[in-house]
């Protein structure tokens, strides 16, 4: 056992683990001011809902021998997961590391897709969902790409760090879950709430996320220095992109565009961080950025609601990040990957295709059968009252703030004041 790779490991679980409250600022921050609570409830429920399914059935499903389709049973509540390390997964890190990482990884994926419906879907019914979709589409699909014998993994596609598995999954059960769920009742302004709240949360994401793709590596060395400069390099031509765009075509620049950026180049990097160079990771940010950002514009023109565009920033920053390391990876910087179409690889876009396209094609299916069994047993939609009193006060009965007058000296009302709602309130 390498002590060294063990504790970057553990590092990472943790930083991994920050990027769900992390989402849950930066979700929070997007919508009224009274769906805050249920937003960052929707990503702090999945770190427990999640876990528990994890621990008992799910890294079995995902991980254990079975299948090119499917994981068995071999480590059904954690058997036969130990201290030692397992040599199918690393050598020299115990596999109850190796575990506890991928969790993490298990636990935003749902979590992200809350973006779609926040507002308008029940509690309960959501956290049905998480646990039935964790079973029924993420865990097939981490068996496919990073399980033993899995199919698109026996095929030679890349995924470095969840471009397919997280981001694809997620931003395509988005779409489907906002066309079932339907479109809010909108009333007054529809402007987040709270600006300062979402460069936090992308800030806790951008921190997060070195841990998602460098702790991917599996060992404190080279490929994760690589994967730490690529990751940077991204989000970073990303909001650059994401800012010029702004004003080229007149807007102001915003704090809110530049962290759905950040965002955006991060999801694009995910699969390719450690396939690539840095000057490739530049290319990567700018081109996802742009992806996304025309998707966002064209998707806001139609009918969908797609409540904090779940779908234009992860799933089609997570299909051109997975497309575009068919171009660029190279064997130069990891000889266990392949070379792309800039390295004499064409082959390896094809592949790459492919798997986005079983990927999301499994992830559209199961997430409209998990939506129709949750809709059956739950229903999907809160009630009406929601639309005049918030789904905060429905749902969970809480305010994220309360409303106080301040009467000056002179006895004039300067207007409401917003506080935080004190313990007991």
């Amino acid at each position: 056992m390498d002590t060294g790779n063990t504790a970057w490991v553990l590092v990472s679980i943790a930083m991994v683990l920050l990027m769900t409250p992390g989402l849950a600022f930066f979700y929070g921050g997007l919508v009224r001011e009274k769906q805050v609570i249920n937003t960052i409830k929707m990503s702090f429920i999945a770190l427990a809902v999640v876990a528990v399914e994890w621990a008992v059935v799910g890294y079995s499903l995902a991980f254990s021998k079975g299948s090119g389709f499917l994981g068995g049973l071999g480590f059904l509540g954690l058997s036969g997961v130990g201290m030692e390390p397992d040599p199918t997964f690393s050598a020299d890190i115990p596999h109850l590391a190796f575990m506890a990482f991928q969790m993490m990884f298990a636990i935003i994926t749902p979590a992200l897709i809350s973006g779609a419906v926040v507002g308008r879907m029940r509690f309960r019914s959501y956290m049905l969902f998480i646990l039935l979709w964790s079973v029924a589409v993420y865990c097939p699909i981490a068996h496919w790409v990073w399980g033993p014998g899995g199919f698109i993994r026996e095929l030679g596609v890349l995924d470095f760090a969840g471009g397919t598995v997280v981001h694809v999954s997620a931003g395509i059960s988005a779409l489907v879950a906002a066309l079932m769920v339907g479109a809010r009742r909108r009333s007054g302004s529809e402007r987040p709430h709270n600006v300062p709240l979402v460069v936090l949360g992308a800030s806790l994401l951008w921190f997060g996320w070195f841990g998602f793709n460098a702790g991917s590596a599996l060992a404190a060395d080279g490929l994760a220095a690589m994967a730490v400069v690529t990751t940077m390099l991204a989000a970073a031509a990303a909001v650059v992109t994401w800012v010029v765009v702004d004003m080229v075509r007149g807007s102001r620049p915003s704090a809110i565009g530049a962290s759905i950026a950040a965002v955006v180049g991060l999801v694009a990097i995910t699969p390719a961080a450690g396939f690539v160079t840095p000057m490739a990771a530049l290319a990567i940010g700018a081109l996802g950025a742009l992806a996304s950002y025309a998707a966002l514009v064209l998707l806001r023109r139609t009918g969908l609601d797609d409540t904090l565009d779940v779908f234009a920033c992860h799933g089609v920053g997570g299909i051109v990040g997975s497309l575009l390391t068919g171009v660029f990876a190279t064997t130069a910087v990891n000889p266990g990957g392949a070379d792309g179409l800039l390295y004499g690889g064409p082959e390896l876009l094809l592949k790459q295709l492919a798997g986005v396209g079983a990927a999301a094609l499994w992830a559209a299916l199961g997430t409209a059968g998990v939506l129709l069994v949750v809709q059956r047993i739950a229903g999907l939609r809160a009630s009406s009252e929601v639309d005049s009193v918030g789904i905060d006060v429905v749902e969970h009965a809480e305010h994220a703030y309360v409303h106080d007058t301040l009467i000056g000296a002179s006895g004039e009302r300067p207007g409401p004041v917003l506080r935080p709602i004190a313990v007991g309130e």
